[in-house]
């Protein structure tokens, strides 16, 4: 009886640290360390500031609102609107329509979309994680078809790979 008490013991033991340790891991990778909540300041857009490219309106805000989700939905954050743990900020640099492949006559046959995001990322609970980049995507579109009319979709895909490259080169530690 006292081998089966010292048994049940171990494994409630040995269960505890299983389920403590799961604490410090989540299904995204993400590495939160201390952190315990996160600010995600407005994204300004100052795109007409390079050349050939222009401002969409309300891209600021959308773009603002889609790294906010996915930090918030991947991690146990709280987001606030000052003094948090882990900081984003930064601005929109980029928002330009190329010509991409060409026809036998000379034509763009495809056309090319491109945003790009410069971000400084400041960790205070760990702070040689600091950094400033650009993140940049693309969208390609048929010829034929207006911005207008593929501008939604163009802006998820683009924003999903860029928030996500964000979000792995602050939080992933794979």
């Amino acid at each position: 009886m006292k081998l089966i008490k010292s048994f049940f013991r171990i494994l409630s033991f040995v269960g505890l640290l299983t389920i403590q340790a799961c604490g410090f891991y989540n299904f995204s990778g993400a590495s939160t360390g201390t952190a315990e909540t996160v600010q995600v300041n407005f994204f300004q857009n100052y795109a007409d500031q390079t050349p050939g490219s222009t401002i969409e309106p309300g891209l600021d805000r959308d773009f603002t609102n889609a790294l906010q989700d996915l930090i918030t939905n991947l991690t146990s954050l709280n987001l606030t609107s000052n003094g948090g743990d882990l900081l984003y900020e930064g601005e929109i640099v980029e928002y330009r329509v190329s010509p991409m492949s060409a026809t036998a006559n000379q034509q763009a046959s495809q056309n090319r979309l491109t945003i790009s995001v410069n971000v400084r990322f400041y960790n205070k609970t760990k702070e040689d994680a600091d950094f400033e980049r650009r993140f940049s995507f693309f969208y390609d579109y048929p010829q034929a078809s207006l911005l207008q009319n593929v501008k939604t979709e163009a802006h998820e895909v683009i924003f999903e790979r860029i928030t996500q490259d964000i979000f792995n080169a602050s939080l992933a530690d794979w």
